[in-house]
């Protein structure tokens, strides 16, 4: 018997921590009684309302989709620019993608109808890692490298300064240019961007190669695919260990 808050994760609603809020805002009934209790356990033969519309568990569906660049992260755009719903299967349009990329940037999406992993997966508490291959304008050195480990002051969207940290391991450097991996936990926009910027540099490619244990390996760009169970079982053991620290 699954607890209530997992039973309505199940079903696409929202998140577990999200299912908490409804339950304790009196917004949850189970057959003919309203439920406040977090412990509640969901019986096979129960009915679960929410604001008197029942839910029902779904299957749930993971995908890996290569981004490429010129769509932005989104179902919908008031600027009328492409997003990535453009260009992804019909049928799997009604799943949400872990995370964003911006619209200059390519690389790994995951696509799932899985709102407690996307909530994991996301949350900043939780300090995911993304991996992203990186190539910028100029010769990256140590000492810069060692300035973005031990934090840059950068610029978020809403106007605060915000210390942003970045693990840069470098690949191929050399005077006109550098290519690097860098590995973030944080997840402020453009973030990989505003550092580099701060340094001098321009970025001039910026793929996402890994999310967690999710990795691009044998995706084309513009290409989807179904992520094995095995994959999933990995990617959850993985998060678990994560929130037990």
């Amino acid at each position: 018997m699954p607890r209530l808050n997992k039973y309505i994760a199940s079903t696409g609603t929202c998140s577990r921590r999200k299912a908490d809020e409804l339950i304790t805002e009196g917004k949850v009934r189970v057959n003919d009684s309203v439920i406040t209790e977090l412990g509640f356990y969901v019986r096979e033969k129960d009915r679960v309302y929410i604001n008197g519309k029942i839910v029902k568990p779904m299957k749930l569906e993971y995908y890996r989709f290569y981004k490429p660049a010129g769509y932005i992260t989104s179902s919908e755009d008031e600027r009328g620019r492409k997003t990535i719903y453009d260009i992804i299967p019909p049928e799997l349009k009604h799943l949400k993608p872990v995370g964003r990329l911006d619209k200059d940037s390519t690389g790994l999406i995951i696509l799932t109808n899985d709102g407690d992993l996307i909530n994991e997966m996301t949350h900043p508490s939780i300090k995911v890692p993304k991996i992203y291959s990186v190539k910028i304008n100029g010769k990256l050195t140590h000492a810069q490298a060692e300035e973005m480990f031990n934090g840059i002051v950068i610029e978020t969207d809403t106007g605060e300064q915000k210390k942003a940290f970045a693990e840069v391991v470098p690949i191929e450097i050399n005077n006109k240019s550098s290519l690097v991996q860098v590995k973030l936990y944080q997840g402020i926009n453009r973030q990989i961007r505003k550092m580099f910027a701060k340094l001098g540099f321009e970025v001039e490619v910026l793929k996402r190669i890994q999310h967690a244990t999710i990795t691009l390996e044998g995706l084309k760009k513009g290409q989807v695919k179904i992520i094995k169970p095995k994959q999933i079982k990995e990617l959850k053991g993985y998060l678990s260990k994560l929130t037990d620290n």
